[in-house]
């Protein structure tokens, strides 16, 4: 998990170009999703954390984005992983 507020510009653009983020997440409210959820764009810098994998996002404790992960949601709100 790498927090935004630590990234430089920078390397926040080169970690995107190189594919090395894969989803964002709220660090406040444990919620992970695609880096280009209407959503998650409108966070705040100081709560916005970005992860390497949708994996490292799980294991971290966070949930699926209920606007642009629906499936994965679903899911998860019925108890069912993987």
């Amino acid at each position: 998990m790498i927090l935004h507020r630590e990234l430089t510009p920078l390397e926040l653009k080169r970690n995107l170009r190189l594919n090395t983020l894969t989803c964002a997440g709220n660090e406040r409210l444990k919620i992970y999703g695609r880096l280009d959820c209407k959503s998650g764009k409108r966070m705040k810098k100081e709560n916005r954390v970005f992860f390497a994998s949708e994996h490292e996002a799980i294991q971290a404790g966070y949930r699926p984005c209920g606007h642009c992960m629906k499936k994965e949601f679903t899911r998860w709100k019925r108890g069912l992983t993987s």
